[in-house]
């Protein structure tokens, strides 16, 4: 029961993350009468017939800045979950090794290569079509 409560507040918390365009237009169609005769930047200029699709573009606008804030917000954070997540614990080293010195170089020899082509097993035979 609470599994599945869980897997469906999550679900609609995912949704309306992605519907929040729809919502706006949704409270704007409820409430166009309002918003025309209140809210409205140009309810002074009835010659502009803005009915309120000013304050219908600003609040796309807001959502719009809002949802970009919020991927951002969560690319930084995966970044950091990357980084500091993942770091690396280093032994513990006594004294004695923690002033070794290192040689600068290390040899490094590459291996010698064959010249040779590989050749199958005898006894086996490869067709190819």
């Amino acid at each position: 029961m609470f599994k599945r409560f869980t897997a469906v507040v999550l679900l609609i918390t995912l949704l309306l993350a992605q519907f929040s365009r729809v919502f706006v237009y949704a409270g704007f169609e409820l409430n166009e009468q309002y918003i025309a005769t209140v809210l409205c930047e140009n309810k002074d200029k009835p010659a502009m017939h803005c009915n309120g699709k000013c304050y219908l573009s600003k609040k796309l606008k807001q959502a719009e800045e809002k949802e970009k804030k919020q991927e951002r917000d969560a690319q930084k954070k995966n970044a950091q979950d990357v980084f500091f997540l993942t770091s690396v614990a280093l032994p513990v080293l006594p004294f004695a090794v923690a002033q070794a010195q290192f040689p600068l170089e290390i040899a490094f020899d590459l291996p010698e290569h064959s010249t040779e082509i590989p050749h199958p097993p005898p006894g086996r035979r490869f067709i190819f079509s």
